[in-house]
């Protein structure tokens, strides 16, 4: 890469799982019944639906991570939460006339794999009987390799999981003390065999680049066994450097970190060797083979991006269940309490545990849709009048030096992202971001875009 453009756009940008980002959220105080009737009209429109579950206990803090976790060895604490996980889901239902279609479900967290099978079965049983799972439903979850038994993977296929998201990060066991992050090649390999025979049909595995004293080496070893595997799909992430946000980023020095363009090799001499394995790189940080079925989404144009990452979907509704969840109603998000207190209370008491949210203008539905296919397609139009706005008019002056950088290409209403241009998507997308040129933050809120 050109060090000169890594210098010059290696900036903060939002990671563009949503428009608006969460920092521009306009609704701090939610009323429920404006959140039910949105839920509603969107359901109507679609009963089709995906759910998202956050289960956000783990035994190990992993230093790097910047999900929302709780950190505890008492798995008597597995069942009272789970419970309220249920009767979120019964106050959702109860507003869902007929039987909702299940387009898709993910389990994230935390560790979903933390929580006895038992358990697992039992939330999902009662969750799985108030609905119909189509026929193409993507069913998944994440796991970690020294927390997930076999008894574990039974259970959930059982259910009608078909994909597993396996936390790697690196393979380096001396990576990975650093971060302190317990696991063995042994678990990952058992994981990933004992899956692929019990019938999941897509296996990804998570990774990251940008860990501390994380050098092209070690891309290269996990390269290798990568070449021995061949998971299904691979998330190549950038590490997420946020210690305001996250304090356990504190606990290794800034200076071991690769930046700029040293971070940048990791990810290319990544990319070249997966490129090279056959793998498609997807939107982006991520890559599939070209018989999983995000590829054949992102070639079919039906790939989406929402707070689950990347999905051969999009539907209408997408209901957060669980602390600190999100959920989309398309013209609407919300997101529930973010402490596991909190969140339980507020359940308990039979109220939706709803944090903050935000009501999306038509300006910000309109500039969502650019985002996304910016995000899933590499590219932007507006030759349906209905997809202009005139803020698109003053994106393309934050455009002009992209385009002169050969990142972009313009044509009359039309944006597209080249080859060039692709490590620098957040930067394009950045630029028809309207609310963060209204009032660009006075503080550290995003990572480093590259």
């Amino acid at each position: 890469m050109d060090p000169r453009l890594l210098a010059k756009y290696d900036v903060a940008a939002p990671r563009y799982t949503s428009y608006p980002t969460v920092p521009y959220w306009t609704d701090t105080q939610i009323d429920p019944k404006w959140w039910m009737n949105r839920v509603t009209d969107a359901y109507q429109a679609d009963p089709a639906i995906s759910l998202y579950i956050h289960l956000p206990f783990c035994e190990r803090l992993c230093t790097y991570c910047g999900c929302n976790k709780h950190i505890t060895k008492n798995h008597d604490l597995e069942r009272p939460y789970l419970e309220a996980v249920l009767a979120e889901w019964k106050m959702y239902r109860s507003q869902l006339p007929g039987t909702p279609l299940l387009k898709e479900i993910h389990l994230g967290g935390g560790t979903p794999t933390f929580f006895h099978p038992d358990n697992l079965k039992w939330l999902l049983e009662s969750i799985l009987e108030d609905l119909e799972v189509l026929p193409n439903a993507d069913m998944g979850f994440e796991a970690h390799p020294n927390s997930t038994t076999d008894a574990h993977l039974e259970v959930l296929r059982k259910l009608g999981f078909n994909r597993i998201s396996i936390g790697v990060q690196d393979f380096d066991d001396a990576l990975m003390v650093l971060v302190n992050r317990h696991q063995t090649l042994d678990e990952i390999l058992h994981c990933t065999d004992t899956a692929r025979e019990l019938g999941y049909t897509s296996v990804n595995y998570d990774l990251i680049f940008g860990l501390p004293k994380q050098t092209p080496e070690h891309i290269r070893k996990d390269a290798d066994i990568l070449e021995r595997v061949l998971p299904d799909r691979l998330a190549f992430y950038s590490y997420a450097h946020v210690p305001w946000l996250k304090r356990s980023q504190c606990a290794y020095s800034e200076e071991d970190l690769p930046t700029g363009a040293a971070k940048r090799l990791l990810y290319e001499t990544g990319r070249a060797r997966l490129e090279a394995m056959g793998y498609t790189e997807i939107g982006m940080d991520h890559f599939a083979l070209p018989s999983d079925g995000l590829t054949k989404s992102m070639h079919g144009g039906t790939m989406h991006r929402n707070f689950m990452g990347y999905t051969p979907y999009k539907t209408q509704l997408m209901l957060g269940l669980g602390v600190s969840a999100i959920a989309d109603s398309w013209d609407g998000f919300v997101q529930n309490a973010k402490t596991i207190k909190e969140y339980q209370e507020l359940v308990g008491a039979g109220q939706l545990p709803l944090f903050r949210g935000h009501a999306l203008t038509d300006e910000d539905q309109r500039i969502r849709k650019h985002i996304l296919r910016l995000m899933t397609r590499f590219s932007t139009n507006w030759f349906d009048p209905a997809d202009f706005d005139p803020v698109l008019e003053q994106a393309l002056p934050r455009l002009q030096p992209m385009l002169e950088d050969g990142l972009i290409e313009i044509a009359p209403m039309e944006v597209r992202v080249t080859e060039a241009g692709r490590p620098f998507l957040r930067n394009i997308c950045m630029a028809f971001d309207a609310r963060y040129w209204r009032k660009q933050p006075e503080g550290r809120l995003f990572s480093q875009s590259v």
